[in-house]
């Protein structure tokens, strides 16, 4: 069982920043981030694996980066040029793999809003 602690979430205008930091209580293949907005599905927002490789949604490609410091257990998501379309719930996701089946841990979720 991995247990996550988000944080870093909060109100901030268009075009400002924000970091987003979660630290997990055990090892993890691959964390991530994903949001939900009001009304609409989960979606990935970027996700790094324990060997630094990561993948970002099209949509936050130039904006936001995601980093992991593995000897802290901690995935962080530095958030630029934010838009209120990014107005959302983020969670933090982390996946343990082992030979037979995945493992999906999830956050509490911390609230992202940006004003226009």
């Amino acid at each position: 069982q991995v247990q996550l602690v988000e944080s870093g979430g909060g109100l901030v205008q268009a075009g400002g920043s924000l970091r987003l930091s979660c630290a997990a209580s055990g090892r993890a293949d691959v964390m991530g981030w994903y949001r939900q907005a009001p009304g609409k599905q989960r979606e990935s927002v970027a996700t790094i694996t324990s060997g630094g490789s990561s993948h970002y949604a099209e949509f936050v490609k130039g904006r936001f980066t995601i980093s992991r410091d593995n000897a802290k257990s901690t995935v962080y998501l530095q958030m630029n040029s934010l838009e209120p379309d990014d107005t959302a719930v983020y969670y933090c996701n982390a996946q343990v793999v082992s030979l037979i089946r995945r493992f999906d841990y999830w956050g509490q979720g911390t609230q992202v809003t940006v004003s226009s």
